[in-house]
């Protein structure tokens, strides 16, 4: 398949691209990685009269840690991250749901805005920014603004992006040094979407939880956040009961769809125990990193 004719342009700069879309009204793409827009384009599933590709703006491409944030520009490449010492020290989350992304030259071309603006429900990336709670800077012919995830992500493949602007940047809160987490996810095959995933964050002391973030990934038209799941933790700890009651309660929150891959019920069954399962491995790393840190402190060897 051939993509149908369209208009190309290759901005250096932000303002140029700003430019560029409103000049054609709502009728541009914009182009990072490709990984998602060039097939739309190949089984003429998007007509677009033009495409602005960005990726001369080397501007956009970066990972900057700040006290409490890691600042990430919408055009690194995943593959970057999935390398970037900053990121795994500081957003292991992040770290751990790009291993899972596609494959490797998916990796090697997709970015991280791209994957963000692309919205697509069974993403790992739009998951992982609700459950960190992550602001998404945006850019237009009025300025820039920041959007919460639950702003950003409107329905399937749709964001609250204007036609004239363009995600530049990404922040992530950073975690406590002492937090768990994880990302589970269950595909049919390495490097398909997901049936389900959930991403999951803890900063816990013991087996108490003094916040939890739980977001979902393929079971509605944007990711959710499983809010009172969360405070079932946040409430009764981490212990096996209140992780049950929490998986239980997260099947109940969530409204998935049946198709050709997966039943709604069988996502519901694939909820409960992707969230256990996350749960667990994320309380252990933190009970993990709580033990090397009281080591550090008392000096042990």
């Amino acid at each position: 398949m051939k993509p149908p004719p369209f208009a190309y342009h290759d901005p250096t700069s932000v303002a140029e691209a700003v430019d560029l879309l409103q000049r054609y009204g709502g009728d541009a793409k914009v182009l990072a990685g490709g990984q998602s827009l060039m097939p739309l384009l190949n089984f003429r599933l998007s007509y677009p009269a033009a495409l602005v590709d960005i990726n001369r703006i080397t501007a956009l491409s970066y990972i900057q840690h700040e006290v409490g944030q890691l600042r990430i520009g919408a055009l690194t490449r995943q593959r970057t991250i999935e390398f970037s010492a900053l990121v795994r020290e500081h957003l292991p989350l992040l770290y751990e749901a790009t291993t899972l992304v596609g494959h490797l030259p998916i990796r090697t071309r997709g970015t991280l805005g791209g994957s963000l603006a692309h919205a697509d429900p069974a993403a790992e990336y739009p998951a992982v920014a609700t459950a960190m709670e992550a602001e998404l800077v945006v850019q237009g012919s009025k300025g820039q603004r920041i959007l919460r995830p639950e702003e950003f992500f409107v329905s399937y493949l749709t964001t609250a992006l204007a036609p004239d602007e363009v995600l530049v940047e990404v922040r992530f809160p950073t975690p406590p040094p002492t937090s768990g987490w994880a990302f589970a996810e269950f595909a049919r095959r390495h490097g398909d979407f997901a049936l389900v995933g959930i991403a999951a964050l803890l900063d816990s002391e013991g087996e108490r939880c003094r916040r939890a973030r739980l977001a979902t990934a393929g079971v509605g038209p944007t990711p959710l956040r499983l809010r009172a799941a969360e405070q079932i933790l946040e409430q009764g700890g981490l212990t096996e009961q209140s992780i049950e009651a929490a998986a239980v309660r997260a099947s109940e929150l969530i409204e998935p769809d049946s198709d050709i891959h997966a039943s709604a019920e069988f996502r519901r069954h694939l909820t409960r125990v992707l969230i256990r399962r996350a749960l667990r491995r994320a309380r252990a790393r933190s009970q993990e990193r709580q033990a090397w840190e009281s080591k550090d402190r008392s000096g042990s060897p």
